[in-house]
């Protein structure tokens, strides 16, 4: 495996970001408007930071909520091993494969747990395209934008 992703919504990015830079001695990966994240080699943590400032539900950016978590692999065929394994556990998936989200596309497979928090197992095939202007994909205004119910795989996350 990878390393862990950690998605928190945050009120301020720039805030977030400079406490962040000071917690791990390191600077962002990526910035875009509203959005920062942060690869982190000890301890390996992926950490993304999502502005979200008037929002009421994970996913839709409820201030300090953890947004989703993830594991960062490094091939899409880690990814389709992952499915494998997880559906395989009995876990419900949902894989998305060259989606664009987060500035990045990507391929990944969620799962969520059963308090309802979305896991994302997935790996960066590229930047985004320039079109991209928000977190969310192509034309969308938002990334990780659905709520998702505990027993139900998160089909719309990202990061």
């Amino acid at each position: 495996m990878g390393r862990v992703q950690l998605a928190l919504n945050v009120s301020d990015v720039d805030a977030a970001v400079a406490f962040y830079s000071r917690l791990f001695q390191a600077e962002p990966a990526k910035r875009r408007p509203g959005y920062a994240n942060f690869a982190i080699a000890d301890p390996p943590l992926k950490l993304v930071l999502i502005e979200s400032a008037h929002a009421e539900a994970r996913g839709s950016g409820t201030i300090g909520a953890l947004n989703h978590l993830g594991v960062e692999v490094e091939s899409t065929d880690e990814v389709g091993q992952a499915t494998t394994r997880l559906a395989e556990a009995g876990l419900a998936t949902a894989a998305e494969e060259n989606t664009t989200c987060c500035y990045a596309v990507q391929d990944k497979v969620w799962v969520t747990d059963p308090d309802g928090a979305p896991w994302e197992v997935y790996t960066v095939l590229a930047d985004a395209p320039a079109e991209v202007v928000t977190p969310g994909r192509v034309g969308e205004s938002a990334c990780c934008g659905s709520v998702v119910a505990a027993d139900q795989p998160a089909a719309a996350g990202c990061c």
